[in-house]
């Protein structure tokens, strides 16, 4: 090959190289997302309380966000649990999830394979108590049965670090109070039957407890936080995932920052959106005007995780004996994608643990 051929050729070549280390590359400019196609794997609830994904995909924010490269796929969850044993297999790649779930992932991983990316809902639970249990203070508990979500769940958590503040505790931490972990729908049931005297459930169940079971509120979990604000749900991500994908993390997390503003600028359309979504993954009726105008008043979207209230349910937890011991969660949040969003948002910054 003669000398100036060599030249053009090497010239070729090295343009080639720089045009491709810019294709994979991770780039700051806002909206860029990866050459290569991926595919994203999404959890979340059909529940008020997970209300950004509803209305993004009902919305079409996340494909608008996340680019022709990237496709959404999308498996809803009754349960925390499984959703991180959905992570682990890495048949999910980012969830909407409670914070004990998040927190018992985390430890489970040895603090490996999950990451908290954003908050998305504060609020939303409360304790609420049957027509007819002759409860009226908090030692009217004693020797009474009540229903919680899950064992080990957000609101059982909750639940018992309750009891134990006000002088009782359940069977299974040497009490006389029966704690029942129930599925909500079955939660209605046993209340309007009679078999539990109370329940510490999410929206909308407390207000269909209400509303359809004759129950009264007991409690707002929010009386028992500062500023009445404690996480509901935050988003999660496999960290494998955010590792190999940090463009398509920062996309999501646009399309999730553009949804709660947008849900609270427009809560009534949202609360549509949320009420035929929930109707539609169930394949039941829509929850009543009544039940979801009330539900949507004790929630409130959030872009912040709030971080020191996710750190006191887990020290509840490792308190009531559900961690082995005290977790380290000084790498469970990365919060930098968050709040590159944020500042092009001109919004507050977030901070985690």
């Amino acid at each position: 090959m003669k000398p100036y051929a060599l030249v053009v050729a090497a010239v070729v070549m090295l343009s080639a190289i720089a045009c491709q280390g810019k294709s994979d590359a991770t780039t700051s400019d806002p909206g860029a997302s990866s050459t290569k196609p991926v595919t994203l794997h999404l959890a979340y609830f059909p529940n008020v309380t997970h209300a950004q994904p509803i209305v993004a995909l009902a919305r079409g924010t996340f494909a608008d966000k996340l680019g022709a490269n990237v496709k959404l796929e999308t498996k809803t969850f009754n349960a925390g649990p499984a959703e991180i044993e959905a992570l682990f297999s890495g048949d999910i790649d980012i969830g909407y999830i409670g914070p004990n779930p998040t927190v018992n992932g985390y430890v489970k991983s040895r603090g490996e394979d999950v990451r908290v990316i954003a908050g998305a809902v504060s609020g939303g639970a409360q304790l609420i108590v049957r027509d007819g249990a002759a409860i009226n203070e908090s030692a009217d508990f004693a020797n009474k049965k009540i229903a919680s979500p899950q064992l080990g769940g957000t609101q059982d958590v909750a639940l018992r670090a309750w009891l134990t503040s006000n002088g009782l505790k359940a069977r299974q931490q040497g009490g006389n109070v029966t704690v029942l972990p129930s599925a909500n729908a079955d939660t209605l049931t046993l209340m309007r039957k009679g078999d539990i005297d109370a329940a510490w459930v999410p929206e909308p169940w407390s207000t269909r407890l209400v509303q359809e079971a004759g129950g009264k509120v007991f409690l707002d979990e929010k009386a028992l936080w500062p500023n009445g604000e404690w996480i509901t749900t935050n988003v999660i991500v496999r960290t494998a995932f955010l590792d190999k994908h940090p463009d398509v993390v920062e996309n999501f997390l646009r399309a999730h920052v553009e949804t709660t503003q947008w849900i609270a600028a427009h809560p009534e359309e949202a609360k549509a959106l949320v009420n035929q979504g929930i109707a539609d993954l169930t394949g039941g009726k829509a929850l009543s005007a009544s039940v979801i105008d009330e539900a949507w008043t004790h929630i409130r979207v959030t872009n912040d995780p709030l971080a020191s209230t996710l750190i006191k349910s887990a020290a509840d937890a490792f308190a009531l004996g559900f961690l082995d011991k005290k977790p380290d969660l000084t790498k469970l949040y990365a919060l930098g994608p968050l709040n590159n969003v944020l500042r092009e948002y001109n919004l507050p910054e977030v901070k985690g643990g």
